[in-house]
């Protein structure tokens, strides 16, 4: 059996910020410490302050809020963009190169109803930055507990 990827050759993408991977159904876009502190500096906040509006506590880790009812990423504007682009979080960053779309062309295609970047006509990604993708996203549902103990 050979190690060698399905996706070799690259894959098609090119982020279009619609959006779309900021909601739909529940789910966490977990945060580091770093990245934590980042945001709170990009939007002039304090980190307690910032951990208190934006932040929840899941299974030992710190994740982004979500809309309770539409389930949108805090930080989505007029579903259609990262109000902290510049510093959103490498789960984010890294999106649509995550392992459970990476498993087979037939995930991959099913990200591709999603995600309006995934397309034949978007430039070719490497599989070196596809890699260098996978490789950010180690550690990114690191726990966060220094921040907002108070909050669990």
């Amino acid at each position: 059996m050979s190690n060698t990827p399905w996706y070799q050759k690259g894959l098609h993408f090119e982020c279009t910020g619609c959006g779309g991977c900021c909601t739909g159904a529940p789910g966490y876009a977990w945060v580091t410490p770093e990245e934590v502190d980042r945001m709170a500096q990009h939007l002039d906040l304090a980190v307690p302050e910032f951990s208190l509006r934006y932040l929840r506590y899941v299974d030992g880790h710190y994740a982004l809020l979500e809309d309770p009812t539409s389930f949108d990423c805090v930080f989505l504007e007029d579903k259609k963009r990262c109000s902290i682009y510049p510093v959103r979080p490498v789960q984010c960053r890294t999106y649509p190169f995550w392992p459970e779309n990476l498993k087979s062309p037939e995930h991959w295609d099913n990200a591709s109803k999603f995600c309006e970047g995934i397309r034949e006509d978007a430039p070719l990604v490497p599989l070196s930055e596809i890699e260098k993708q996978c490789r950010d996203q180690a550690g990114i549902d690191t726990p966060v507990t220094r921040y907002n103990e108070d909050s669990k």
